[in-house]
């Protein structure tokens, strides 16, 4: 089995996420949520994001204004749940040849899923430091994080470190754990 760096996991996501995204804001939409998603196992990641007109057409749909509440921060509620899949085969198959992380005592456990998480961060900020997620929004709106499900506090720690607080203070409010 090759290893793989962090390095090369953090540019692959990156690259990923950067094409994922930019095709997305081809819509001309505002976003204010853009996330990449994972599951408590560090599985490989998918792209999960919420405009405020795609919000309001599936509010349209719903029965009351409750519900629309619920949804607003929901990453599978989202119609861009998933969105540019294909651009992610490539970190897929990374993911595929990392170690198999329920064969593992929980010290590499832990290891391997830290390793994960950070790549997925690092390669949110780098998608961030190039401006991809103020192109059709100014970046201070939009809420950008590296979210695991089922959702846990470091969803919120690292929502800390890749937006400033007073720009996600209503994401704080209503959505973090």
């Amino acid at each position: 089995m090759e290893l793989i760096t962090l390095d090369v996991l953090v540019s692959e996501i990156a690259i990923a996420t950067k094409k994922s995204f930019i095709e997305l804001f081809e819509n001309k939409e505002s976003y204010y949520y853009c996330t990449l998603i994972t599951t408590g196992e560090g599985t490989s990641p998918f792209v999960s994001a919420w405009s405020w007109e795609a919000l309001k057409r599936e509010s349209e749909k719903l029965e009351n204004l409750e519900d629309a509440e619920i949804i607003k921060w929901s990453y599978a509620d989202s119609p861009y749940m998933c969105y540019g899949e294909e651009h992610f085969r490539k970190v897929d198959k990374l993911f595929d040849n990392l170690p198999i992380i329920s064969d593992l005592d929980d010290k590499e456990w832990q290891e391997q899923y830290d390793f994960r998480l950070m790549a997925m961060e690092l390669a949110m900020k780098r998608v961030d430091l190039e401006n991809i997620f103020a192109l059709n929004q100014p970046r201070k709106d939009v809420y950008i994080n590296v979210e695991v499900m089922p959702p846990d506090y470091t969803n919120t720690e690292r929502a800390l470190r890749l937006n400033k607080a007073k720009d996600i203070a209503e994401w704080l409010e209503e959505a973090a754990e």
